[in-house]
């Protein structure tokens, strides 16, 4: 299927944000609080596509509107220090640059190890129709596409998940990950710089699980 270019445009704020990661020639905040996305863009009009791809439903959805404008609230403290993550998280808002235009991120990182986790809430991608694990889906099946890895992740408390990425990075120590909160948004989990596959996932899957478990409230 062919996304229309909006959803293209954001599907590719969330692969820039990926290969991005926090590297010395990407441009982080430092601090502050991040806002909403920008949602003042025109919706599709009725001739374009959506994403209607065969993604995993999502049965109960999680209510994430507190987190639009302080995504590092999504991730349990006790988990970050689990992972070694000390420093604050860096917040980026929601905006119309390729970085944020999927939605507001937040990203940790450990000086010196190279290591960093960063996740999205995919509400910009939702606010112009590409979003949930759908959007990905989608992306992923259209001809010519950016996202070119794609596979099932075991489901986190609950919520189904993917792996996907520009191509499959997991044996390098890079895994990214999307977690469905509902049918039309996803968390986007992406962790960098680990020794493999196994390494790598496992940060992902305990951050996700985090984010779930603030999401519901436990």
């Amino acid at each position: 299927m062919r996304l229309p270019k909006f959803a293209e445009a954001s599907v590719l704020g969330v692969v820039a944000l990926c290969l991005c990661a926090f590297a010395s020639a990407c441009t982080s905040t430092t601090g502050g609080t991040a806002n909403p996305a920008d949602t003042s863009s025109s919706p599709a009009s009725s001739g374009e596509p959506s994403p209607t791809a065969d993604a995993p439903k999502v049965t109960t959805p999680l209510d994430a509107t507190k987190y639009v404008g302080n995504p590092c609230g999504l991730v349990p403290a006790d988990v970050l220090t689990q992972l070694r993550y000390t420093e604050p998280g860096e917040p980026r808002p929601g905006d119309a640059t390729p970085e944020g235009q999927s939605g507001p991120s937040c990203g940790w990182k450990i000086r010196g190890d190279g290591l960093s986790v960063l996740v999205i809430l995919g509400t910009g991608n939702r606010d112009q129709g590409a979003g949930g694990l759908a959007g990905i889906q989608a992306a992923h099946d259209r001809s010519g596409a950016l996202i070119k890895f794609l596979e099932p992740a075991p489901e986190v408390d609950g919520y189904p998940a993917l792996y996907f990425d520009t191509r499959d990075r997991r044996a390098a120590g890079n895994c990214t990950m999307a977690v469905g909160i509902a049918d039309d948004l996803a968390v986007s989990v992406f962790a960098e710089g680990y020794e493999g596959q196994q390494d790598s996932c496992d940060a992902a899957q305990r951050v996700a699980a985090g984010t779930v478990k603030t999401l519901k409230g436990a």
